[in-house]
């Protein structure tokens, strides 16, 4: 009994003896998955000494291959490749570029690859290693979704700044609210929920992609915007789907501040009498560009007396605009010439009579002056009724991430 007892302890210990040294091969081979192998450019970084270096003013292509080592047959062979190839042209000042050296069986050291970093995303790499040639990589851009929020105290910029957020944010949503929410007009307290995509080039944020949905608390109302593309539908829409872009922009520039509002007796700043001023005056730096609000035919382009160069244009047989003070006019801009909302007619100065550098803005209304701050504006097509249904899906997935 106590025979067959040690028997049975010996093969225990055994199959122990067995399970731990199959243990030590499975820590051993873990180990070993543990390596890291470094690779950039598609080569083994770990194979090769490399040198970095900065595009100098005025350096060529090839007094960099000679500067590291290539000969001069080689430097010529790269002279007769195609400029489709690598246009040397495009080598800016300023560039990084590398120089991988790798040992050749007799133990000298030489140039392997010349790599010029044209950007974050692409890079040229010039082989020479066997035969010359040329490689192009362009690397993937990766997108990652956000969903953020911020309070607003001071500015729609301000805000992405005090949150971290990208500042691109701020350019894009005022952008998509350019025909509803005066953002100079934003008040302590505005708030916003954005939902969008970050693009990355390995860890490396590019900017933003695009802004799928934003919900703006302006005005004691939340004004929503949701982006919508499918078949030949591709734009930002309201939560009703009314489009977001309207026949006319709220504000014709980027503007510091309303120096002056529309009234029918404003103490006249120059001639000191009070007189009516039908207009908005905007003040913004001299040479700030002057946008047309809208669609419309060019009526005026000349200088005007007390409105000093002015461009007046006809949208529809409603509504008309008028930008005075113009420090000059767009290039190629004319009577008759048919502007694109958005398009630069002018530029802020202030000519004619003025204290200083500001845009007059005016609007009449079937040839009545109006508030231009007040003004309707049609919206443009709605989401096509065969589309609602596929719309409002996407809507309540959007509203799902704005959620917080």
């Amino acid at each position: 009994m106590k025979f067959n007892q040690l028997i049975i302890i010996a093969l225990l210990c055994l199959v122990g003896m067995v399970a731990c040294k199959k243990g030590e091969t499975t820590n051993d081979q873990a180990t070993e998955k543990e390596v890291v192998i470094r690779t950039e450019f598609g080569l083994l970084v770990d194979s090769f000494r490399i040198d970095t270096f900065v595009v100098k003013n005025g350096e060529t292509l090839g007094g960099m291959l000679n500067k590291l080592g290539a000969t001069q047959k080689q430097i010529n062979q790269i002279t007769l490749l195609p400029s489709s190839a690598f246009d040397v042209r495009t080598i800016r000042s300023g560039k990084t570029y590398y120089a991988f050296y790798q040992k050749d069986t007799t133990g000298v050291e030489k140039l392997q690859y010349y790599i010029y970093q044209a950007s974050i995303r692409e890079a040229v790499i010039l082989h020479f290693a066997d035969s010359i040639h040329v490689e192009r990589q362009i690397k993937e851009i990766i997108h990652k979704e956000r969903s953020a929020q911020a309070v607003i105290e001071s500015s729609l910029w301000n805000a992405m700044v005090g949150n971290n957020l990208p500042i691109e944010l701020a350019l894009e949503l005022s952008e998509i609210y350019a025909w509803t929410i005066d953002f100079f007009g934003l008040q302590q307290g505005d708030s916003i929920r954005v939902y969008y995509d970050e693009q990355y080039v390995d860890t490396t944020c590019i900017g933003i992609g695009r802004i799928y949905a934003a919900q703006f608390y302006h005005g004691r109302e939340w004004q929503e915007a949701y982006w919508f593309e499918l078949e030949n539908t591709r734009n930002y829409y309201d939560s009703k789907g009314n489009s977001m872009r309207k026949a006319f922009l709220k504000a014709p520039l980027s503007y510091k501040r309303i120096s002056s509002g529309f009234t029918h007796k404003r103490l006249h700043p120059v001639h000191k009498v009070y007189k009516p001023h039908t207009g908005v005056d905007y003040a913004a730096p001299m040479g700030t560009p002057v946008m047309t609000i809208g669609d419309g035919v060019v009526l005026q382009r000349e200088y005007r007396g007390g409105g000093g160069n002015t461009v007046k244009i006809k949208h529809n047989a409603t509504y008309t605009t008028a930008y005075l003070h113009l420090s000059k006019f767009a290039d190629g801009l004319k009577v008759g010439q048919h502007v694109k909302q958005g398009q630069v007619i002018g530029y802020v100065g202030s000519t004619g009579t003025s204290t200083g550098p500001h845009l007059d803005f005016r609007v009449w209304k079937n040839g009545t002056p109006i508030d231009p701050l007040k003004m309707d504006s049609p919206p443009a097509e709605p989401i096509p009724a065969q589309l609602k249904d596929t719309f409002n899906t996407i809507v309540e997935g959007y509203k799902a991430k704005l959620k917080f």
